[in-house]
């Protein structure tokens, strides 16, 4: 089974999932849906063959809910327990929109983002904002990773008595060259023309599907059941 979702759908997946993690869940029919709306984005990871990332937030978000409802209480004590209960009600509470915006960074392209920006007559400031930022952190990755790679080659490694020297020869040429590639994808953002006054065309086409209005039909419905629940009923 294989099938890409709309960037629209994607960002209003986010926007819902955002949306009922900022309210308490204080009831057992709350919990189901919030653990729902977690694992959907973590099954479409599983779709898109991104099985370690699909596995490792699956793991971490079920330890956390198992300790939290299984083995801690606010009625817990000791020191180690009260760092867990802190612990886990970070993680339960934050991680199903960290999932989703996860979901929707590694599997949309910067063009299809674009495109469904301008779809939505987003503002340009938005849209080139959104566009850096997309292309920033890969970016800094492959920076870290021939930095890390230069720096063993000098011995300077994490461990080993040398952790100032790691943090010398790696975080400050790190955060210059954050600087220069944010500098760089600005002025590729304006080159490509996201700056004009002119509508830009796109060769990506984007058109919602049957699967995109289930999604977003699903989602409608769950944040609506929660407010309902939360507040109405």
């Amino acid at each position: 089974m294989s099938f890409k979702l709309d960037p629209r759908t994607k960002l209003f997946m986010v926007l819902v999932v955002s949306t009922i993690i900022m309210m308490s869940a204080t009831t057992t029919f709350q919990w189901v849906i919030r653990i729902i709306i977690t694992l959907i984005p973590i099954g479409l990871m599983i779709v898109e063959k991104k099985y370690a990332s699909a596995i490792r937030f699956l793991v971490l978000y079920s330890a956390a809910l198992i300790l939290t409802f299984r083995f801690l209480s606010e009625e817990s004590g000791g020191f180690v327990q009260s760092l867990l209960i802190g612990y886990c009600g970070i993680v339960v509470q934050f991680l199903p929109s960290i999932i989703t915006a996860w979901y929707v960074v590694r599997t949309t392209k910067i063009g299809e983002l674009m495109s469904a920006m301008q779809k939505m007559h987003v503002p340009n400031g938005i849209t080139i904002a959104l566009a850096v930022v997309m292309r920033f952190f890969p970016t800094i990755r492959e920076e870290y990773a021939s930095i890390r790679d230069a720096m063993k080659m000098r011995g300077v490694m994490l461990g080993g008595g040398n952790a100032l020297r790691m943090v010398e020869f790696r975080m400050i040429p790190l955060l210059f060259s954050c600087v220069n590639i944010g500098d760089e994808l600005s002025a590729a953002a304006i080159t490509r023309g996201l700056g004009g006054k002119v509508q830009r065309s796109s060769v990506v086409e984007l058109k919602l599907s049957v699967i995109d209005y289930a999604f977003i039909f699903f989602f409608t419905i769950a944040i609506g059941l929660f407010v309902f629940y939360k507040y109405l009923a």
